[in-house]
């Protein structure tokens, strides 16, 4: 084709649009090429996250499938066929206008009801059992809204036919209870509970020790940032309330969370020698500016044990900034590692069979 053909195509395109075509086309075009940023101002995740590339893949996908059903149902589809041309892409709309109402009635609860935290120094809407719960409602609504109106178009008309196909989804959700009926309702636990939320510092025992940042709880799963190995971990929530969880971040008090750092030193050291050194290390994590440990609060020092082994020394200190304990501790004992080798203390636990040997060779004398 020649550039004449081209511009005689497109001019019998533009003469056969009316208002509503360019609307459709203008809205859905708009739509596809602000639909990242859509998305993006909705859920407010990371753009490089799985769950994001998702939901726009599908974002786009709806629209783009809408804009290439109404051209074709438009411009090229006989007008024989135009009846049930005009039913699939009402079905399309009637989906893509069902997917927008479902999120952006999430995005609407979450504004006016969510709880506001304050997560790695950003402020932002996290989500609640309330919030939770009028989701599901606002989605079950939408969804037998859909579901009514698709199979009215399928021209199910009698009450019989379309109790049958809503039937059916029916049984379909009921013989599948057992799969995400468990960890729904144990999510919408975990918010009433209000035990653990967004952005706290948990710990618990799933076979290894986890120690991370509750990033989300959702509907079925609660994604986890472990702080060891930085990685997502994604547990279920009916798993989760199986463990014993620690909450690292709501204190018992105001000072903070309580840690211990213990040291088991021999015997042959004095203990008056040995509450000096730790005394000594104890100022300095408290002067430095890089150990973030409640300066305000005195670093306890106490005798833990007394041990066939050794005295079991523990120096107690609170903290605020639950995020970084495996670095403060990698700090706090490079202190006391250092404060011990200037006082001539070692902090290896000695041997019993040493300390066997040494009294025989007294008594032997």
């Amino acid at each position: 084709m020649n550039l004449d053909s081209y511009v005689a195509w497109f001019g019998h395109i533009l003469d056969r649009m009316d208002l509503a075509s360019w609307l459709v086309a203008c809205v859905n075009l708009v739509l596809l090429i602000f639909a990242r940023r859509i998305v993006q101002l909705v859920y407010h995740e990371d753009e490089n996250s799985s769950s994001f590339k998702l939901k726009l893949s599908v974002f786009r996908a709806l629209n783009l499938l809408i804009i290439i059903s109404f051209g074709y149902f438009h411009f090229y589809m006989p007008s024989e066929e135009k009846g049930v041309g005009l039913k699939l892409l009402a079905i399309l709309v009637i989906c893509y206008l069902g997917y927008l109402c479902g999120h952006l009635s999430n995005y609407l609860i979450i504004r006016r009801y969510g709880k506001v935290r304050e997560i790695k120094g950003e402020t932002k809407r996290v989500e609640t059992y309330n919030t939770r719960l009028l989701n599901i409602f606002t989605q079950v609504f939408v969804f037998v809204i859909v579901l009514i109106s698709v199979v009215r178009l399928l021209g199910f008309d009698t009450l019989l036919e379309a109790g049958g196909v809503i039937g059916f989804v029916g049984v379909f959700l009921a013989l599948t209870n057992a799969v995400w009926a468990p960890d729904m309702f144990s999510g919408l636990i975990i918010l009433n509970s209000d035990m653990i939320a967004e952005g706290d510092v948990v710990k618990f025992n799933d076979g290894s020790e986890i120690y991370g940042t509750v990033y989300k709880t959702k509907v079925f799963h609660t994604e986890i940032l472990d702080l060891i190995g930085n990685h997502r971990v994604m547990v279920k929530n009916s798993n989760l309330r199986n463990y014993t969880v620690h909450n690292l971040s709501k204190f018992a008090s105001a000072k903070g969370l309580r840690q211990q750092l213990c040291f088991k030193i021999g015997y042959m050291e004095e203990a008056e020698q040995v509450l000096k050194m730790l005394r000594t290390a104890c100022d300095k994590a408290i002067a430095s500016k890089e150990v973030e440990i409640q300066k305000h609060t005195e670093m306890e020092i106490e005798v833990n044990d007394t041990g066939d082994h050794a005295v079991e020394w523990v120096v107690s200190f609170y903290t605020k900034k639950v995020d970084q304990l495996p670095r403060l501790r990698r700090q706090l004992l490079a202190i006391f590692l250092e404060t011990s080798i200037e006082a001539g203390i070692s902090l290896a636990t000695p041997l019993i069979q040493e300390l066997t040997l040494l009294r025989s060779n007294e008594i032997a004398s």
